[in-house]
């Protein structure tokens, strides 16, 4: 599942629904000119293309030489993104906040003064119920503006009304800026790293998050102080493994929005993000029956019409709905049933290859192949970690390190042990060159040196000493990196009881919906 990178035209042409194609085509002849003629044939060739090829292009196009290519590409680039910008104005508080000051831009500088501040009083009252005051900074500027530049016989409370409010607009808009720097931040370190390695970590994280966390924060009612501090503690805690803390804020991430339903249209990415964080959450806490409620709370939303008004959202809970429910076969070790959805789920993620970023695929790949080694076909799951393997992107040095782990374990039960020696090094050095490695890896490659010279007998009393070894680290939060991206604990119980990682799993799900029956009768 490459994500292929082509040329910026090609994937703005080949993202476009037939209703935008057939809208563009009408926007563009209006006005036609000769120039606009050459513009609708190269949309015409581009639209028809299965890969940018400009050697095809040129040739398809044979009116048109190279050195006028570009020129055309460039002209053709805009004129998609303003009948786009047309046609889509309704669907975006932000494009209609800016049509709005667009409009009272042209009225001011016709002179109509009066008209410009009427569309901005308008502008107003739209961006504060969309909480979107940065915009009111725009707003707020032009009044003041015209207010001062011009005798507008407005009321005599006018000038302290905009003073006021530039003062508190500005305030907010600072706050805003300083928690979604936070969270940004936040965000990008887990990308390149993911969880805390060590206590050198933790610290580094805990100390950038004291002192970029605005004293007062917590005192802050707005809707997007709130959204952006609860996304920084949500990273926070993700990126310690805290993750009763992780639920706690992702929740209240989630509760915002209840609490402003009309957000959801407003900013649906964070909405979006907001229900995929708290999945994480229950899939680490084992929440099993929330996660069920949650999971079908997002499913009834994916077919709502907010999702699906633009195609980031509809790829968007594509993506992390499979990646839930993938997240549900892992968790229930019913990993056969799991690797059904696989074809389908290739499938699309092959139409949306263009729009759906590298990290994505990485998780994918990973959480795909430990479908198939907890069903024992460890040959598929080979096939899937050498894609993570072989590709060379600087993102998630966790994920790079728990797939040659998982793929050194996936050679051991193949009894590929003529490359065993060979991978284990390989394996060691560059999880301790990623400082990865803790007691449990520490503990595994032992085990896997001693296996080449053990007997039947002797390996299961190894594997049970491992076993004893490492279970007691469970709780350990820098252990449990090694037993969130594989489960070892029940990889090592299926082989000491002799049976298979999906039973044991299974029967600990078993356990816990009867553990929660008691607790309720």
């Amino acid at each position: 599942m490459p994500n292929r990178n082509s040329d910026a035209l090609f994937l703005l042409i080949q993202s476009l629904e037939k209703s935008e194609k057939r809208h563009f085509k009408l926007y563009i002849k209006r006005s036609s000119t000769k120039e606009d003629l050459k513009v609708v044939q190269l949309f015409d060739a581009l639209e028809k293309m299965q890969d940018y090829d400009e050697k095809l292009l040129l040739k398809r196009l044979n009116n048109i030489s190279k050195p006028q290519l570009a020129n055309l590409k460039t002209h053709l680039y805009k004129q998609v993104l303003a009948s786009l910008r047309l046609l889509k104005s309704a669907d975006s508080i932000d494009l209609q906040l800016n049509e709005q000051l667009d409009y009272a831009r042209i009225l001011y500088n016709k002179g109509l003064f009066l008209q410009s501040l009427k569309i901005l009083e308008r502008a107003r009252e739209i961006a504060i119920a969309a909480n979107k005051f940065n915009f009111m900074t725009q707003v707020l500027s032009l009044e003041k503006k015209i207010e001062t530049l011009h005798i507008t016989r407005s009321m005599p409370g006018k000038t302290m009304q905009i003073t006021a409010e530039a003062i508190k607009v500005s305030e907010h808009v600072t706050q805003v800026s300083a928690l979604s720097n936070l969270a940004l931040h936040l965000y990008t370190w887990y990308i390149k790293n993911g969880h805390a390695r060590n206590e050198q970590d933790e610290t580094d994280v805990k100390m950038f998050f004291k002192e970029n966390l605005p004293p007062n924060a917590f005192r802050l009612n707005g809707f997007y102080e709130r959204l952006y501090l609860y996304q920084s503690y949500t990273w926070y805690a993700f990126i310690r493994q805290d993750f009763l803390m992780y639920y706690r804020y992702s929740e209240k991430w989630l509760t915002l929005f209840d609490e402003h339903p009309n957000m959801i249209a407003v900013e649906t990415g964070h909405f979006i993000k907001g229900i995929h964080n708290l999945l994480n959450a229950h899939f680490d806490l084992r929440n099993y029956e929330k996660f069920q409620i949650t999971l079908k709370r997002f499913e009834a939303f994916a077919k709502s019409e907010v999702a699906n008004k633009h195609d980031n959202f509809r790829t968007q809970t594509f993506i992390y709905i499979y990646s839930a429910k993938i997240n549900w076969h892992l968790m229930t070790g019913t990993f056969e049933e799991g690797l059904t959805m696989v074809p389908e789920m290739e499938t699309e993620m092959q139409k949306l290859e263009r729009f759906i970023d590298a990290h994505r695929i990485l998780v994918f790949n990973y959480k795909i192949a430990s479908l198939y080694f907890g069903s024992r076909q460890f040959a598929k799951c080979i096939d899937y970690l050498q894609k993570i393997i072989n590709d060379n992107f600087s993102l998630r040095n966790d994920l790079q390190c728990y797939a040659r782990l998982m793929h050194l374990l996936a050679h051991y039960e193949l009894g590929n042990l003529d490359i065993m020696d060979s991978l284990i090094k390989s394996v060691y050095r560059y999880m301790a060159k990623m400082q990865n490695l803790t007691i449990v890896e520490e503990e595994i490659f032992g085990f896997l040196r001693r296996s080449f010279y053990a007997g039947k007998v002797k390996m299961h009393e190894e594997l049970t000493i491992l076993l004893s070894k490492i279970k007691h680290l469970e709780k350990n939060r820098f252990e449990t990196r090694a037993f969130a991206y594989l489960d070892i604990i029940s990889w090592l119980e299926s082989k000491v009881y002799n049976t298979t990682m999906s039973n044991v799993i299974y029967n600990k799900y078993q356990q816990s919906k009867k553990r929660r029956y008691q607790i309720t009768n």
